[in-house]
């Protein structure tokens, strides 16, 4: 499906996003998309576009967690951010550098821009693992499987049970309580498993498959459900932080945060998760 006119692959890199952006582009023929896909190393190329997606920084390495990549990847997401800031300055920005919500925040206060234009993607992604491994478990289609999971993207991430079901049928009547735990336990260490396997570099194909999905929400004006890390102004009772929380996106980006009801086990580990994101912002803060 083809989303946009034209789409601009920025790095420091010469002559990297040039190759992709010429292999991408050359793509479609066969895809059917008319799609411009051109690279550059000069944000000149990329002025007054309507939507960025921040990627940059230096990936994990096996036994590194997301909040070891703090003080490097803010220091280029800043960067990054103030050239977004400067050439495209109507712009949404999705963040999916790591770690993911403390980034996110980053990208705000650089750009200044409305909460509602930066947001980040992580709970796309770690619904997307839970659901997978619910079905390689189950055996059965991902395509049934409905699932929302909340909370900062890393071991703090709050996958809800109760709102998990196989076409409306409550997962606890397929599995365990210690075979659910083990499925959340995976989840959390769904990165890490695939950089464990990588040696060098982090996943790449569902995080792009989890943006895409937020792109097409904003693009079309689709109004769709998605758990994102949004800034939170007291939903939840959390405020002054990035979080993983249920969004519909629209065109105008975050256009609502969804409340769900949540018992007292789910809320503490919502506010675990949130005081988390929270000490990381403030130990960058504090380098």
């Amino acid at each position: 499906m083809q989303v946009a006119r034209e789409v601009v692959l920025i790095d420091i890199l010469e002559g990297i996003p040039q190759g992709k952006a010429l292999d991408l582009y050359e793509s479609g023929p066969v895809l059917g998309y008319d799609t411009r896909v051109i690279g550059t190393n000069d944000y000149k190329d990329t002025k007054d576009s309507d939507l960025v997606i921040i990627t940059a920084g230096v990936p994990r390495k096996p036994g590194m967690s997301r909040d070891d990549l703090l003080a490097t990847n803010a220091d280029i997401v800043r960067n990054v951010s103030g050239e977004i800031k400067k050439s495209s300055p109507e712009a949404t920005v999705i963040v999916v550098s790591n770690p993911l919500d403390v980034m996110t925040f980053v990208t705000k206060e650089t750009t200044g821009f409305p909460a509602n234009r930066v947001f980040g993607m992580a709970g796309v992604l770690d619904t997307a693992r839970y659901r997978t491994f619910i079905a390689e478990r189950l055996q059965v289609s991902v395509t049934d499987i409905q699932a929302l999971v909340l909370g900062g993207h890393g071991d703090t991430m709050v996958p809800l049970v109760r709102y998990t079901t196989i076409s409306g049928i409550p997962l606890d009547q397929f599995l365990s309580k210690d075979e659910i735990d083990g499925l959340i336990d995976r989840t959390r260490k769904g990165g890490a498993e695939i950089v464990g396997y990588l040696k060098e570099g982090s996943a790449y194909y569902a995080p792009s498959a989890a943006v895409a999905q937020m792109v097409e929400a904003v693009v079309f004006d689709r109004k769709r459900i998605l758990p994102c890390a949004a800034w939170m102004s007291g939903e939840y009772g959390i405020s002054d932080t990035y979080l993983g929380v249920p969004c519909k996106l629209g065109r105008d980006g975050v256009e609502e945060i969804i409340e769900v009801e949540l018992t007292g086990d789910e809320k503490a580990a919502l506010e675990k998760s949130a005081e988390h994101v929270k000490s990381t912002i403030e130990k960058l803060e504090n380098l």
